[in-house]
């Protein structure tokens, strides 16, 4: 017998929709692109040849249609690994969970999923306008760090390198990143030719996490320094900042879906440049991604 999940796991609402989400398993394509402004779920919905359905639920809009024959369901998921917590369980059960038994369905679906989002670049080659690919992240937030299983699918070599680079060995200070590597056949053909492939750090928040420095003083001064200067063993170093694709890379490998994330760059950290009208430019990514997903 498969595993039955009780309604208070798994909370489905009245019309048969999940809880946050407020999707039924029929309104979900196999190809998911997430996006964190809800807003930009109808920019990248304005691309389909035909909409098939479109749900709002807080910070979770969602259009599914189709765009040179492929079903896709764009999504938002808000800002934080925190939502892409519900929106990663949450798709996962609306595919592998069978919602009138509540059981484990004996034949599960993977899905093919790309969160297009914006980031900070790291490195002089990102500077503002490049576009990165996430094809390995750094989890500043301790999301995996609940599940079972996060050592089988981390990279633990460098997650202990990059640990010793900064200083955080020991510490009880400090977050205990993880290391978590994309879908490495899904982020080549996402990427192509004209993106950069990056190591991310997917931040625990906006301001602090990312070595921002408003009227709070910082606790190490240092560590985008740090951060900047640290080198893998075969010399890749980090390209960016953002806040999700850790999330979502490592459930998805521990539930068995493949993902990746891509972004642009609307700030250089390093040389402390910024475009805040990056959404009239953002839409060249868009295209991009719904041509090669």
């Amino acid at each position: 017998m498969t595993t039955y999940f009780p309604p208070s796991e798994l909370i489905i609402n009245p019309d048969g929709s999940v809880f946050h989400l407020h999707l039924r398993p029929e309104q979900l394509a196999d190809k998911v692109i997430l996006v964190g402004d809800p807003g930009r779920v109808s920019l990248v919905a304005s691309h389909f040849d035909n909409v098939e359905c479109e749900v709002e639920s807080r910070e979770f809009h969602s259009i599914t249609g189709s765009y040179q024959g492929k079903r896709i369901t764009v999504l938002s998921t808000g800002i934080g690994c925190d939502n892409i917590d519900i929106v990663m369980n949450e798709l996962d059960a609306l595919v592998n969970i069978d919602f009138q038994t509540r059981h484990e369905k004996p034949t599960l679906r993977s899905l093919e999923i790309v969160r297009i989002g914006t980031c900070g670049g790291l490195q002089p080659h990102t500077p503002v306008g490049t576009y990165i690919c996430s094809y390995t992240s750094i989890g500043f937030d301790g999301l995996l760090n609940f599940y079972d299983g996060r050592n089988s699918v981390c990279d633990l070599t460098l997650e202990a390198d990059f640990l010793s680079h900064m200083g955080w060995t020991g510490s009880q200070c400090q977050p205990h990143p993880y290391v978590i590597d994309a879908d490495t056949t899904l982020s080549h053909r996402i990427a192509g030719t004209d993106m950069v492939p990056g190591i991310t750090i997917a931040a625990g928040g906006f301001f602090g996490p990312q070595g921002r420095k408003l009227r709070v003083p910082l606790a190490d001064p240092d560590q985008n320094a740090k951060i900047e200067s640290f080198l893998t063993a075969d010399g890749r170093s980090i390209t960016n900042f953002e806040m999700e694709s850790s999330a979502l890379a490592g459930l998805s490998r521990l539930m068995g879906h493949r993902a990746t994330t891509v972004c642009m760059v609307i700030a250089n950290r390093r040389a402390l440049e910024a475009n805040t009208n990056y959404k009239n430019s953002i839409d060249g990514l868009i295209e991009r991604v719904l041509e090669r997903i």
